[in-house]
């Protein structure tokens, strides 16, 4: 039994839904809207996979055009403007109180992008196939290369419905609470950087890559791994939920779309948790901002023991002024 499958028979909220459920979804009277948004960094580009093959029924939404607006100081990936968004999702047919489920190739890293930019900018229910489309075709599920023609929806964005993080804000965060980094340890340590012009991360993050929140085969773990993992970074797991809690937990990474996938975890295991939408593209933007690198501890500052081994010390410096 999958993630989502668990939350569905708790009869909990489900940010995740499994292959059976959503197939038996699917042959219901009142199926949800599928939303194709397979991508790769350096391509191919996700149109080329969803015309070899996608869930029959899914429209294809390109994360670049639909879910973010243009790059520039906010980020590689910033927030798309809502009347953009908004115009986008009719176009895919999302109505008010219509479901939808997003899916990508396997690990939810993209399709996450979409469930918290719908759920951001006010749409529910959205959920993400647990395991993608890997996991639907592996199932023996039919898929098609019929493009659909959809009815218009009726969508509106409306912004501020999960909570945000800007550039202060989450140099705040990473003092004051828990601020996650979910990018690749690497890239946290400031050893490589393949994409941004400054390698390193925001004074104070906790590395936490968002693949330790999926299983090999790409579905999540379970709620009490997950609560057990972000426990471990010093997230504080199971102190309440609500607007308290949410304002001492957040996450960034790359361009805020993997981040958005750490969010997700963070809701499956009960702590709701703010996003950093321009994340390291963003936050290298100002050369006043600054840059650390080294290992950290793998936990918040006010865990970080020097006896027990961990206070290796994080090299600080300006932007390009790495030491």
């Amino acid at each position: 039994m999958t993630a989502g499958d668990s939350a569905a028979a708790d009869g909990a909220a489900r940010p995740l839904i499994g292959v059976e459920a959503l197939a038996a979804e699917l042959a219901g009277g009142a199926p949800p809207v599928l939303l194709d948004v397979r991508w790769r960094l350096g391509g191919p580009p996700g149109i080329d996979s969803y015309r070899a093959g996608h869930l029959p029924g899914a429209v294809f939404v390109d994360l670049d055009v639909d879910l973010a607006g243009p790059p520039g100081a906010g980020g590689r990936h910033p927030l798309p403007a809502a009347a953009d968004f908004g115009a986008a999702m009719r176009r895919a047919g999302v109505r008010a109180g219509r479901p939808v489920v997003a899916y990508d190739d396997g690990d939810s890293t993209i399709a996450a992008r979409a469930w918290w930019t719908l759920r951001y900018f006010g749409h529910r229910p959205v959920q993400v196939l647990d395991g993608g489309f890997r996991a639907w075709a592996s199932a023996g599920q039919p898929v098609s290369t019929d493009e659909p023609r959809v009815p218009a929806g009726d969508f509106t964005a409306v912004p501020g419905h999960l909570p945000l993080l800007d550039a202060p804000g989450a140099a705040a965060l990473a003092r004051s609470g828990v601020l996650l980094d979910a990018r690749a340890g690497e890239r946290y340590r400031g050893e490589t950087e393949p994409i941004d012009p400054v390698a390193g991360h925001i004074p104070g993050a906790v590395s936490a890559p968002t693949l330790g929140n999926v299983a090999g085969d790409g579905r999540f773990l379970p709620p009490g791994e997950l609560r057990r993992r972000f426990a471990a970074l010093g997230v504080p797991v199971g102190s309440g939920a609500g607007a308290e809690a949410s304002a001492a937990v957040g996450a960034y990474c790359g361009s805020g779309v993997t981040a958005a996938h750490e969010v997700l975890a963070l809701e499956l295991a009960g702590v709701p948790a703010a996003l950093y939408v321009g994340s390291w593209s963003g936050w290298i933007t100002d050369a006043a901002r600054p840059v650390a690198t080294g290992p950290g501890s793998g936990l918040a500052p006010e865990h970080r023991c020097d006896a027990c081994g961990d206070g290796r010390p994080t090299s600080l410096g300006p932007r390009g002024s790495l030491r």
